[in-house]
C-alpha cells in the first residue's frame, strides 16, 4: 500500500512524493445524534462534520491511500454525503459497517474498493481489517495486526488489535507507526506468543 509517484518530470529535479497508508473508523458524518451518543464534543453536526474534513486533509496528502473501516456516513441525504466525499483527500477504501449496508448513498460513492474485510500492509506491517473487532483473525499468528471500528473507542485492543474509530484518535486518521506504538503500550494476549504458536504447529 506504499508506493512511489514522480510529480516533477525535469531530470535535474526529480521529486517523488511517497504514498502514505491512513486508517479511520466510524465518522458517521452526518449524524447529529453521535455527538450525544459518543459523547463527541462538537456543538452541532455541521461542526462536527467540518472538524473531521479538516483533521483529515491536514494529515492526508491528495495521492495518499486511506482505509475507512466502517459507518461513514449515517444519513440519507446523497448531496451532503457526496459533497463530503469530495473534499476528503486520498484515495478511498471503505471496508463496510453496520451503518453503511443501510445507506445507498454511501455505497454509492466512488470508493477505489468496498469490501467487508481487507488485507494488505502499510510500513512493513501486514494487517486485517474488518469493521468488527475478532478474537483471532487471518494472518494473525504471522503477526499480522487487525485494525476494527465499531466500539467507539470503548474496547481497548491488545497488542495485535486496535479501535480505529474517530473516537480513539482525536477525529483524525492514523498511520501505522502511530498504531503499533499504541498496540504495544495494549495488554499482550497470549495467545499470539509465538512459543504457544510454534507449539501448537
Amino acid at each position: 500500500m506504499v508506493g512511489c509517484e514522480r510529480i516533477d518530470g525535469s531530470p535535474e529535479f526529480q521529486r517523488w512524493a511517497v504514498k502514505k497508508t491512513w486508517f479511520i473508523s466510524d465518522t458517521h458524518f452526518g449524524h447529529a445524534r453521535i455527538i450525544e451518543m459518543a459523547s463527541r464534543p462538537f456543538s452541532d453536526v455541521d461542526a462536527m462534520d467540518e472538524a473531521m474534513i479538516a483533521r483529515w486533509n491536514a494529515r492526508v496528502a491528495p495521492e495518499d491511500v486511506v482505509w475507512h473501516l466502517g459507518d461513514f456516513a449515517v444519513t440519507s441525504d446523497a448531496v451532503r454525503v457526496a459533497a463530503i466525499f469530495r473534499r476528503l483527500h486520498g484515495e478511498k477504501h471503505l471496508v463496510l459497517g453496520n451503518h453503511d449496508e443501510h445507506y445507498e448513498a454511501t455505497r454509492a460513492l466512488p470508493w477505489a474498493s468496498i469490501g467487508e474485510t481487507a488485507r494488505g500492509e502499510a510500513d512493513r506491517q501486514a494487517f486485517f481489517l474488518c469493521h468488527y473487532p475478532m478474537l483471532t483473525w487471518p494472518g494473525a499468528r504471522r503477526g499480522a495486526a487487525h485494525l476494527f471500528g465499531h466500539m467507539h473507542g470503548r474496547l481497548p485492543g491488545c497488542d495485535m488489535s486496535c479501535d480505529m474509530a474517530v473516537e480513539a484518535w482525536d477525529y483524525a486518521p492514523a498511520q501505522m507507526a502511530d498504531i503499533r506504538g499504541r498496540m504495544r503500550k495494549q495488554r499482550p494476549d497470549p495467545d499470539f506468543d509465538p512459543k504457544r504458536s510454534k507449539a501448537r504447529r
